[in-house]
């Protein structure tokens, strides 16, 4: 399997591919570099009997070209035919249909303008560029300019232009808008120029990632919403290719393109039309820091207004307290916690900003109905269905 760990989609699809494994009576020696990362010197000295691999390395293309082995392909889609890996059957990721699922979620939260957060182009960037393609199409089917900024690649050196160029970019868009980043990785970097920049997300740039990225949402101020890839299911179907052509089966130019498992819907493209600037304002805050345990006297002092006159701020524009909503971002962000299954619900609680299990568990319990174990098992059990 030539996949690089380090990435979340690959890492997924090599649980796929070991997930086809457990399922079935396949008994695979499989080769990995020990710490997951993708090497190619000495493959064609490589003893083995087939290849699962990377193909949006092109790299990874070149090397495998003369491979006497059966190959399956793994990588992103093309609008193109023709840039397709000829004599391979290929496993692909929907580029169309992971930019139109999250384009629909903008529009369903009311949004009227959007915008997309790209790579700089480059050969091993190429699903980067479909994905702008699959947004122009989106664009100019419903007769609009598609808005599109690729950025520069981010290092130690170059960061502070960087983060400076994307602000700049913010800023020049009208606003309300949804943004969509080709990655989490993509779209944690905005979220950082529009915290920088005082840019509330999502009232004023609501924005979605692609890939799901349990480690990118633990960095984020502000739980990142973003479009969950097929990976899992690539990695199955590309196992179940390479068991047939093991056995003699001719699958050359086979494509399959496997469609996004969904959206993980959180709090930075949840838009809501809210016009008043003190509360545009002060629930900017709140996404950020309600984990930490503010209070309403500090989201008012942070705002510039007292605690009433917010209050009945938020009690026109929302219907509820600012204390409710502190709640309610405290409520998403546990959730997301225990859906990831990584933290005990004591350790969610306290990252959370609750004071304590007990009192975490009783929220639950009157927002939710269940508890919190209940509400993990619950997501954990359909993830192992799914």
């Amino acid at each position: 399997m030539l996949f690089n760990g380090n990435k979340t989609f690959d890492r997924d699809v090599i649980a796929g591919i070991a997930g086809h494994l457990g399922g079935t009576r396949v008994a695979w020696d499989l080769f990995l570099e020990e710490d997951f990362r993708l090497r190619l010197n000495g493959m064609d000295r490589w003893q083995g009997d087939g290849v699962i691999a990377d193909f949006d390395d092109p790299a990874v293309v070149r090397a495998l070209s003369g491979c006497t082995v059966p190959v399956v392909g793994v990588g992103g889609s093309y609008a193109n035919e023709a840039a397709y890996p000829p004599g391979v059957p290929y496993v692909a990721t929907d580029n169309f249909k992971l930019v139109k699922l999250a384009r629909d979620h903008l529009i369903d939260v009311g949004l009227q303008r959007f915008a997309m957060f790209s790579l700089p182009e480059a050969q091993e960037s190429r699903w980067a560029q479909e994905r702008e393609r699959a947004f122009r199409t989106l664009m100019a089917e419903d007769r609009m300019e598609a808005e599109i900024f690729r950025g520069c690649e981010t290092s130690a050196a170059s960061w502070d232009a960087a983060v400076q160029g994307q602000i700049d970019w913010l800023r020049s868009l009208p606003k309300p808008v949804g943004v969509i980043a080709v990655t989490d990785a993509r779209a944690r970097q905005l979220l950082q120029a529009c915290a920088i920049a005082g840019i509330s997300v999502p009232e004023q740039v609501a924005l979605i990632g692609i890939d799901n990225d349990p480690l990118v949402r633990m960095l984020t101020r502000i739980p990142l919403s973003s479009v969950i890839q097929g990976a899992h299911e690539m990695g199955r179907t590309a196992a179940h290719l390479l068991e047939q052509m093991l056995h003699g089966v001719r699958l050359s130019n086979t494509r399959i393109l496997v469609p996004p498992a969904g959206i993980n819907v959180l709090a930075s493209s949840r838009f809501q039309a809210v016009k008043h600037p003190h509360v545009m304002r002060a629930c900017h805050y709140i996404r950020q820091y309600a984990c930490q345990g503010i209070k309403t006297h500090q989201v008012a002092e942070y705002v510039g207004v007292s605690r009433s006159s917010l209050e009945v701020y938020f009690r026109q524009e929302l219907g509820c307290s600012v204390h409710d909503m502190i709640l309610k971002s405290k409520l998403e962000a546990a959730k997301a916690g225990l859906e990831s299954g990584e933290r005990s619900i004591a350790d969610v609680a306290l990252g959370c900003g609750f004071t304590s299990t007990q009192y975490m568990h009783l929220v639950f319990k009157r927002e939710l109905g269940c508890t919190p174990r209940a509400w993990r098992d619950r997501a954990m059990g359909e993830r192992t269905a799914a």
